[in-house]
């Protein structure tokens, strides 16, 4: 049978595009349809405009270290919102438009509008059907709103891009990256918050040092925790909010952010067209080439349950062009993927936690905590967590952990020696550049304790 397109992908994020241009680069007829905005979520409502309000935040932080070290800083300087979200969203309108060009250049037929299945190997966008060998789901995610009275008076994380002004308090329900991220730069903008989550810690999944030490960075932020509160409804009182939590207590705010987790976005694709469903986690469950249940139908990036990040998306894409039509067939590791949370300091981390090493076997641990360098001046009691977990029969290094300034600079090179299967001796005996906070990593001689079943 001949189709219109090689491949047909749905969604213009980074793994769809990153897929439908290589591709086209290997000779495939591709189309790429998205509904909403090219890039995706993190050129657009994620990561690129989240890290430029966390930069912003940070600049606030370092106005007032700077009369430590001798800067005369005028008294009543502000923050202005409405500069920072203009500056903000023209880069962002740059860099969505890049996505697309970067399509155009590769010679991908791009179809702005909503795309859903029309037959297995049928596609509809804005009335016309096109038919494709291959088709890629590449949909992303959506924020997810709980079951909870009065849930459509708050803001999702998306949301947060478009306010007018900085609301002077704000309640951030959640105790993911996202929630974290989102109430630390909200503070550091100047706003009061208040993190409400039902579990007791945050970060649930990450190490344990490192929850730990996010809750005193958090209440040395002064945001106000409330752990193990699960909210029951938010009720509007006035302009205000009142957020009801489990304990009968309410907080009343002038706004309400929920950051309670992502879904995959797939409701109006039809995928009963296409003979597929979602799985009860409402996600689509794919093999490890990334095949659906239909083997021509693939899906790859935040619509599958795995590893919901950036780079790992675009990483699956690529190596699905390369597998389809660049004859190398290949697939993106899942393992040892580094990851960051930009909070006030960031979090990066790679490998295993020290509870995951634990149940595996003897687990060797380092940590080392520490004032910086900068703040021994400042003296504002910012601390700094490093950590490295290692096998203790093989000395290979399991996973490394830090809280502190530049973490995610650091940590990508740290995760290329994980890759590449480096041992502690190898950190050991790495010559370390002084006088900075990452030469710690390969001056850790002590052990701090060894956990685990030999």
């Amino acid at each position: 049978m001949t189709y219109d397109f090689d491949l047909f992908v749905i969604g213009g994020g980074s793994a769809g595009v990153r897929c439908g241009r290589i591709a086209a680069g290997h000779g495939a007829r591709v189309a790429v349809a998205e509904s909403r905005f090219w890039g995706g979520t993190c050129v657009n409502v994620g990561c690129v405009p989240k890290k430029f309000m966390v930069q912003a935040a940070e600049y606030g932080g370092w106005i007032q270290d700077a009369p430590a070290f001798g800067w005369n800083i005028p008294p009543g300087t502000t923050h202005d919102w409405a500069r920072l979200a203009s500056a903000r969203d023209t880069e962002v309108a740059r860099l969505s438009g890049i996505y697309a060009t970067l399509l155009g250049n590769a010679g991908v037929t791009t179809l702005e509008g909503y795309a859903s299945f029309a037959g297995p190997h049928a596609v509809e966008v804005n009335g016309t059907i096109y038919t494709a060998a291959t088709i890629v789901i590449a949909v992303g995610g959506q924020p997810v709103r709980p079951g909870i009275p009065g849930v459509d008076l708050a803001l999702v994380s998306d949301d947060l891009f478009t306010l007018p002004a900085l609301p002077k308090q704000i309640a951030v329900i959640g105790a993911g990256y996202i929630a974290l991220e989102f109430a630390m730069l909200l503070r550091g903008l100047g706003a009061e918050v208040d993190l409400i989550h039902r579990s007791e810690m945050p970060l649930r999944g990450f190490d344990q040092d490192i929850r730990e030490a996010v809750c005193v960075a958090l209440d040395h932020a002064g945001i106000r925790r409330h752990g193990g509160l699960p909210p029951l409804a938010i009720e509007a009182v006035g302009e205000r909010r009142l957020v009801h939590l489990s304990d009968s207590h309410a907080i009343e705010t002038d706004a309400v952010m929920l950051a309670t987790g992502r879904m995959p976005n797939l409701a109006g694709l039809k995928l009963e067209a296409a003979g597929l469903a979602a799985d009860k986690r409402g996600a689509l469950s794919v093999n490890a080439a990334h095949q659906t249940a239909v083997p021509h139908i693939y899906a790859i990036g935040d619509v599958i349950d795995r590893v919901a990040l950036t780079p790992m998306a675009t990483a699956v894409g690529h190596a699905l062009a390369d597998t389809l039509f660049g004859g190398n067939p290949r697939q993106a590791s899942y393992l040892n993927v580094p990851s960051a949370v930009f909070t006030d300091p960031p979090i990066a981390s790679v490998g295993l936690t020290e509870e995951q090493a634990a149940a595996t076997g003897l687990t060797d641990i380092y940590v080392s905590r520490f004032t910086p360098m900068r703040h021994t001046i400042t003296k504002n009691g910012r601390r700094t967590l490093m950590k490295l977990v290692v096998d203790a029969r093989t000395q290979k290094v399991l996973g490394a952990h830090m809280m502190g300034e530049d973490a995610a600079e650091m940590m990508q090179g740290i995760a290329i020696a994980i890759t590449a299967g480096a041992t502690k001796q190898d950190f050991d005996r790495t010559i370390g550049i002084h006088p900075t906070a990452a030469e710690e990593f390969v001056t850790m001689r002590t052990r701090t304790r060894q956990v685990g079943v030999p």
